[in-house]
């Protein structure tokens, strides 16, 4: 799998207001996301590291209090167990990446 389309891959519902495509390797999980306008993602944390990078949109993110609106270009890093949560300003598209990878949303895939 040195390849990817993320154009024809299966398109998930991650959690209200947010939706996109995946792929996963052994050690990590890729996905392209949509974030709808208004989108709150409550305060969370989980064990895989994760990075977010915005594409397009205004997305505020709070990671372990420290706040910071990202813009196209700006990236998150969330190390793991960080308690975090974001806004969506706009409609967000935006590629996360998460290490280890996220059994979750393989069984997201399966079951939607």
């Amino acid at each position: 799998m040195p390849f990817v389309n993320f154009n024809t891959n299966k398109h998930v519902k991650i959690w209200d207001g947010i939706h996109g495509t995946l792929s996963h390797s052994d050690k990590m999980t890729f996905g392209h996301f949509t974030i709808d306008n208004g989108t709150v993602l409550p305060e969370h944390s989980h064990h895989h590291e994760q990075w977010c990078h915005v594409l397009e949109g205004e997305l505020e993110f709070d990671i372990n209090g420290e706040k910071m609106l990202l813009t196209k270009g700006m990236t998150a890093y969330i190390p793991s167990h960080a308690p975090h949560s974001a806004v969506a300003h706009t409609q967000c598209k935006v590629i996360d990446c998460f290490t280890p990878v996220r059994e979750d949303f393989i069984e997201l895939e399966k079951n939607q």
